[in-house]
C-alpha cells in the first residue's frame, strides 16, 4: 500500500510542475507584451526578452526563450520554457510549454 501511495504522490507533484510551468509561461509572455508595447520600435526585442525572463525564478530562467514579433500594429510574445522532472532546476523533460500573448501597441501623441 506505502509504495501505491507514495507513486501518487510522486505523479501529483509532477502534475503540479507541469501546470505550475504553464502559469508561469503564460505570466512572463503577458509580461513580454506589456513591456513591448510601451518600448520604442527599435528597443522592443531587448525590453521584451527582459521582461519576460524578470519574473522567472532560476530553475525556469534557464531554460527560457522570449520571442517577440511586431506586425500590423500588433505586438506579439512568445515564452517556452523547460518542464522540470520532480524537481525544478534539475532534469527536464524533451518538450516546451509555450505561453502566448498579443497586445495593440501604443502610439504617442
Amino acid at each position: 500500500m506505502t509504495p501505491t501511495i507514495l507513486v501518487t504522490l510522486v505523479v501529483l507533484w509532477q502534475l503540479v510542475l507541469v501546470g505550475y510551468t504553464f502559469t508561469l509561461a503564460g505570466n512572463a509572455a503577458d509580461e513580454a507584451v506589456r513591456a513591448a508595447t510601451a518600448a520604442a520600435p527599435g528597443a522592443r526585442q531587448g525590453a521584451c526578452q527582459d521582461a519576460g525572463l524578470d519574473k522567472l525564478s532560476g530553475a525556469w530562467a534557464g531554460g527560457a526563450t522570449v520571442d517577440c514579433a511586431t506586425g500590423g500594429g500588433f505586438v506579439t510574445a512568445d515564452v517556452r520554457l523547460d518542464v522540470p522532472i520532480l524537481f525544478p532546476g534539475t532534469v527536464s523533460f524533451p518538450f516546451e510549454v509555450t505561453g502566448h500573448a498579443g497586445a495593440v501597441e501604443e502610439e504617442e501623441d
